[in-house]
């Protein structure tokens, strides 16, 4: 049975942690519209309040379920949304790199928007979920796809580049060729291993559940796409100095990927992963 309490409490978290993400993606819109830096500082201010929040309504998702809050399509919407904000808020840090929010902040609003359009209910595990693998599978799916999120929204930066940077405003705050695509290959890489990990602990739980390390349902079919488009992009850029941006387009390509992997497998495509 569920806590009234923790029920109320997700249920406010994810509604403030909401409209935080909304007001932090409106706050980067006016900021390269105005050309004011107090917009960019706000959006960053609400994506950390949102963040805080968000983790205080999955932490309160996940007492009130008596499990992670990583089994079904709003738990791993929301959990993925998490994801995307971290790794922002890491690379950010990192590079210095504030104005990124405004191709990253609509990402995170986007997917926990889906979120919000899920149900909420919280069942029993089935079968096939109740193994100490979900945990390993499942987060390193959400850090995968957050940093595959944050090497989109730079990739974004690098494609618009010309137009951002055509005034002296957006030129002092957005890096240059190089530093974009040294991010996007650093969030690429950071990505890929663990959607490598991903992969290596979802066979090793199919094997459990079902008998066989792999069956070709259509999640794992797009999730080895998706790992064949970053392994791509890693050999080029490695072996044959993939730069600019055709690097920029592979590494948006190798995103639409990740969202077709979750959400057009889950609405169009049914198999053993339906149930998320």
């Amino acid at each position: 049975m569920t806590n009234p309490l923790l029920s109320n409490l997700e249920s406010k978290t994810f509604m403030i942690a909401l409209v935080c993400y909304l007001l932090s993606a409106a706050f980067y819109f006016i900021f390269i519209t105005a050309k004011k830096d107090r917009f960019a500082r706000a959006g960053y201010v609400m994506m950390l309040m949102a963040f805080l929040v968000h983790t205080v309504c999955l932490a309160a998702r996940g007492l009130n379920a008596g499990r992670l809050p990583l089994s079904n399509q709003y738990e791993f919407a929301a959990a993925f949304a998490w994801g995307i904000a971290l790794c922002f808020l890491i690379f950010v840090k990192k590079f210095d790199f504030n104005a990124l929010g405004c191709f990253v902040a609509p990402v995170i609003f986007l997917v926990i928007g889906y979120a919000a359009m899920q149900s909420k209910d919280i069942h029993a595990l089935m079968p096939a979920l109740q193994s100490r693998w979900l945990a390993f599978h499942v987060s390193t799916a959400i850090i995968a796809y957050g940093s595959f999120g944050v090497a989109f929204g730079v990739a974004m930066v690098f494609l618009f580049q010309k137009q951002l940077q055509s005034s002296s405003f957006a030129h002092a705050r957005f890096p240059d060729s190089d530093t974009l695509d040294l991010i996007t290959y650093r969030a690429v890489s950071f990505g890929f291993l663990f959607l490598t990990l991903c992969i290596i602990t979802g066979a090793i739980w199919a094997k459990r559940a079902w008998g066989s390390y792999w069956s070709w349902d259509p999640k794992e079919t797009w999730s080895l796409i998706t790992w064949i488009i970053y392994s791509i992009y890693l050999h080029l850029r490695l072996n044959k100095g993939l730069r600019g941006r055709k690097s920029a387009i592979f590494a948006a390509l190798g995103f639409a990927a990740v969202i077709f992997t979750y959400v057009g497998v889950n609405t169009l495509l049914a198999g053993l992963h339906s149930y998320r």
